[in-house]
């Protein structure tokens, strides 16, 4: 398959260790992952719609993959998926998307969002089994999900959210998460890895979001007289929605308690956002605390850009990929798929030359070869 500049999948998954015993592998490993990237690009949602994809395009998937037997039954796509480490097919997607990022808009700061989802009927109740939760990193710019990591059943976002850190290149990266995710220790590693944050601040760091809050009640009654202060306001009218921002950057604040503590802590933000809606209005006042000297117009971009997460890919997954539908919950699998369903979303959102629907893009794929070689222009499935 010709393929323009593709970053190689054989390199970036060389380290990825087969689960299964060597004398049952009938199969190749990166032709069972490769198989099943273009059967979820194309809208299959399940290993037995995956084997049935592969034997229709058996003949187009034999000019990249080596197939020695033929394509895998939807048995042994369960079986790998299940058995799979995520944390190290994690750390292949990882590095590919990382190159992939690089290579589009190298030198540039790269704004990273990120944020948590549940795929809710993933669980099972009566056996104990919580649904899966992922954490995922979001590139905001070209659209690009840069990693994820499941939460453990015990645990929550801030044990799951450095484990996601520790597969990202930080470097010149603005990292954005929300005020789960406002924690020292993540702070100190967003910073030590080279990049810098921007994170919510809520109640659960009372002293944090007090002293805040006073630097802003004190900087407005003195019209922020001996402050390093910025201010941005937008206003916009969306579906007869009318709403108005008014964003606040102290750079170098003075009176925050710990602040110390807080690795690289440079500036404190406050958002007011203030929405009408069929003449009902909702005022809504947010903290932040950021790692970087920049303007007001800079934070109410980045804070915004967050948000881009949940448009652009959660709301996606559950719409166009039906994931919360999912019921895979045995072993690795649920965690496996889902990563192969943001692979699906980055490689449909890289293909520009259609206008249509990431739906319509999907049973496009499905249907047309060369459409979808279009769609993985990026990535070296292989070469038979």
């Amino acid at each position: 398959m010709a393929l323009a500049n593709p970053v190689s999948l054989q390199h970036h998954f060389a380290d990825l260790i087969d689960p299964r015993v060597e004398r049952s592998r009938q199969h190749e490993l990166l032709d069972i992952i490769g198989i099943a990237l273009c059967a979820v690009i194309s809208g299959a949602e399940s290993w037995t719609a995956v084997e049935a994809y592969g034997r229709a395009k058996h003949d187009w998937l034999a000019k990249s993959f080596r197939l020695p037997n033929g394509i895998p039954s939807h048995d042994t796509f369960r079986r790998v998926f299940c058995l799979l480490d995520p944390e190290a097919f994690q750390r292949g997607f990882a590095d590919w998307t990382a190159a992939l990022a690089a290579a589009q808009e190298p030198g540039t700061l790269r704004h990273v969002s990120i944020d948590g989802k549940t795929a809710r009927r993933s669980g099972r109740r009566g056996q104990g089994l919580a649904a899966l939760h992922l954490v995922s990193a979001w590139a905001s710019a070209n659209h690009l999900t840069l990693g994820q990591v499941a939460v453990d059943d015990k645990s929550n976002e801030i044990t799951a959210i450095p484990r996601l850190l520790e597969l990202l290149d930080l470097s010149g990266a603005l990292v954005t998460i929300d005020a789960m995710g406002c924690q020292k220790e993540i702070a100190a590693t967003i910073v030590a890895g080279g990049g810098d944050y921007i994170l919510a601040v809520k109640d659960n760091q009372p002293h944090l979001h007090q002293d805040i809050d006073a630097c802003f009640t004190a900087g407005l009654e003195t019209d922020f007289a001996g402050t390093e202060h910025s201010v941005a306001r937008t206003e916009e009218v969306n579906r007869g929605r009318q709403e108005m921002r008014e964003c606040h950057v102290i750079v170098r604040p003075k009176g925050l308690r710990d602040a110390a503590l807080w690795k690289g802590l440079t500036a404190i933000c406050m958002l007011l956002s203030r929405r009408v809606v069929e003449g009902v209005e909702s005022v809504e006042c947010r903290f932040y605390i950021g790692s970087f000297v920049g303007t007001a117009e800079e934070y109410l971009s980045a804070i915004r850009g967050h948000w881009g997460i949940e448009n652009s890919l959660h709301w996606v997954l559950d719409v166009v990929f039906r994931e919360d539908d999912s019921r895979h919950y045995v072993g690795n699998s649920g965690e496996n798929l889902a990563l192969l369903r943001r692979w699906a979303i980055s490689l449909l959102k890289q293909e520009e030359t259609s206008n249509a629907s990431l739906k319509t893009k999907r049973l496009r794929c499905g249907w047309d070869n060369d459409f979808l070689t279009k769609v993985l222009k990026t990535i070296d499935l292989g070469d038979a």
